[in-house]
């Protein structure tokens, strides 16, 4: 992708996917991420300073509702295979809507967890069903391309509605943060009836003999989950562990967090896109992804070189490990899109992208206890415990991907019958 300047027409359309399904697409995930910025800010504070819970009852409330999450993605792809998944996502959709709006209606702990559990299987299952859609409606060689547009989009999306969000904050009511859910709730209807604009996809009958579920049986694509979701694990560090860092152990103002922040979305929404090229073929993908563990690797001993430092150096050094980071978390993105979509059989992309984002789902859950307890509480010990751990994930990343694309069901073969 070529970047002019914004203000012609020719640049505004080098911004945009391709006509054809990805515009509905990036349109609809637009309308669906600008909702979630403004209930991302919104959430923790409606329910503490409004429901009248504890910190702790809020999160361990999205603990379990990300535990229950991460069961959907499965069986979301499976279903999609079998019935098609734009009706599937048009559905998901328009519940998690509901289940969002019925927030509002929250006054105690029983009552969140019910809303948040059910409403993180309707958003986890749809995050799968989606890369399933992406896959079904589009070429192999622009999947890849597709993803990185609406993960521009994600962050404008994000960014655009969180700074609307700050509005309704401003006045601490419940009235307002009730209308911040409401607002978000609308945005997924929206969203999942902008789908239509989507090609229909065929659903793929259950073959006659085999297993259900092959996927599951497919031991080297497990293998590539894993370590993908090793890589994942840097999401919470950006979210949870720098923020803490900067505030508690750098003499940098508080304010440099926003501007690390800043600088990943920016550079996210700019070049996305442009890091992807190539990612169609599962070599590339998987090269482009140990490249993001290496630079992943590198910012986090960046990010623990600012410690003890004066405020001046620690904001040069803090600036220079949010550009290492944002181009790792950019290529780790890119080359598992690759990889994902290149690895799994066409007739099953449902259950195969619904595997690849459970995996990514426990990534999350996981990532708050890894990066609190390595990034904060051990120090720049830490740091490089993390650094090592995306750099041999990244690495190990491509000799498993060359032994999944000669095994399993995507090589002709049956994957091993007694895999799991």
């Amino acid at each position: 992708m070529t970047l002019a300047p914004l203000s012609r027409s020719a640049g505004l359309r080098r911004l945009l996917p391709d006509p054809g399904p990805g515009r509905p697409l990036a349109l609809s995930t637009l309308v669906n991420t600008l909702g979630n910025g403004l209930l991302m800010p919104t959430m923790a504070l409606f329910l503490t300073r409004s429901v009248g819970l504890s910190a702790v009852q809020v999160g361990v409330g999205l603990s379990i509702a990300g535990a229950a999450g991460l069961l959907a993605g499965l069986p979301a792809g499976y279903l999609a295979d079998r019935v098609g998944p734009r009706g599937l996502l048009v559905t998901l959709n328009v519940l998690a809507g509901v289940t969002t709006s019925a927030l509002a209606l929250v006054h105690s702990l029983p009552t969140f967890l019910l809303v948040a559990t059910v409403d993180a299987v309707f958003d986890s299952g749809g995050s799968a069903v989606r890369a399933g859609l992406v896959a079904g409606v589009l070429p192999a060689a622009g999947r890849v391309r597709t993803q990185a547009y609406l993960r521009s989009v994600t962050n404008l999306g994000i960014a655009v509605g969180a700074a609307g969000a700050g509005i309704g904050l401003h006045y601490d009511t419940r009235a307002a943060y009730v209308t911040l859910i409401l607002l978000d709730a609308v945005t997924f209807v929206v969203a999942g009836l902008g789908l239509l604009g989507v090609p229909r996809v065929a659903p793929h009958p259950r073959p006659p003999e085999g297993p259900r579920m092959p996927v599951l049986r497919d031991r080297s694509y497990l293998a590539v989950t894993a370590l993908n979701s090793v890589l994942a694990i840097h999401y919470g560090l950006l979210e949870i562990g720098v923020p803490l860092w900067i505030a508690e152990r750098t003499s940098a103002p508080h304010w440099s967090v926003a501007a690390v922040f800043g600088v990943n979305t920016v550079m996210c929404v700019l070049f996305q896109v442009r890091v992807s090229r190539g990612t169609e073929d599962v070599t590339r993908a998987a090269t482009l992804s140990r490249r993001g563990g290496l630079l992943l690797a590198a910012s986090c001993g960046l990010f623990a070189a600012a410690a003890a430092r004066s405020a001046a150096v620690a904001l040069v050094v803090l600036g220079l490990a949010a550009l290492v980071q944002v181009l790792g978390e950019m290529s780790q993105a890119s080359g598992s899109w690759g990889v994902a979509f290149g690895l799994a059989p066409d007739a099953m992309q449902g259950q195969y992208q619904g595997i690849f984002s459970s995996g990514f789902a426990v990534s999350r859950m996981l990532a708050p206890l890894v990066v609190t307890t390595l990034a904060v509480s051990w120090g720049v010990a830490g740091w490089l415990v993390l650094a090592a751990l995306f750099a041999a994930a990244g690495t190990a990343l491509v000799p498993v991907t060359r032994w999944a694309a000669s095994a399993g069901p995507r090589a002709g073969r049956p994957p091993a019958p007694d895999a799991a």
